[in-house]
């Protein structure tokens, strides 16, 4: 069996990933979440650039809780792919894939390992959809409403049919969605 993609990522009520300036700052760290199960289910990580250079090599602060600080070092732990189109390079840090996605991403699920998440951001998604490569959605959406920002769906033109697997509500009005999906898009 081969390993899965899972998009796992924060969302607002109104379908934002990230406000007008790129702020995050309502995104919820729920402890309820547990997180750190998440990450132990993965050992890869691909990123786009934009995404792999704000947070890939993230350093937490010196005042960040120490759980915080556990969560960075089990993502700086993995594996990290980066898709980007203009920066190449491999080094300890990371692989950066440049084109051929689809025979690329495939060759790396093929190998043994555990799952794979699939970070962000849009354009990565997006381009992940239409190949077909995501294969468990898990939203966490916030109660929060932003009203503008940068769109989690966006560049979308076909339908996709997911299947709802499993649903958690927390005590922080956070409510975790997790989607199964076949690869198929309904071009209808």
């Amino acid at each position: 069996m081969s390993r899965r993609i899972i998009l796992d990522l924060a969302v607002t009520l109104d379908g934002y990933i990230e406000g007008k300036n790129g702020e995050v700052d309502w995104c919820i760290m729920d402890p309820e979440l547990e997180f750190t199960q998440f990450l132990n289910q993965v050992d890869t990580i691909f990123y786009g650039r934009k995404s792999y250079d704000l947070f890939g090599q993230y350093i937490p602060k010196d005042e960040d809780s120490d759980a915080d600080k556990e969560i960075w070092a089990l993502v700086h732990s993995k594996e990290k792919y980066v898709f980007s189109r203009s920066q190449q390079g491999e080094g300890h840090e990371a692989i950066f894939i440049n084109d051929h996605i689809l025979e690329e991403v495939n060759k790396i699920k093929q190998r043994p390992g555990r799952d794979i998440w699939l970070y962000g951001g849009a354009s990565l998604i997006t381009t992940f959809i239409q190949l077909g490569l995501v294969d468990e959605f898990r939203l966490s959406v916030h109660p929060v409403v932003l009203g503008e920002g940068k769109p989690l769906f966006a560049d979308i033109k076909e339908r996709l049919n997911l299947k709802l697997a499993h649903t958690r509500t927390f005590s922080s009005g956070l409510v975790q969605l997790i989607y199964h999906w076949d690869g198929e898009l309904d071009a209808r």
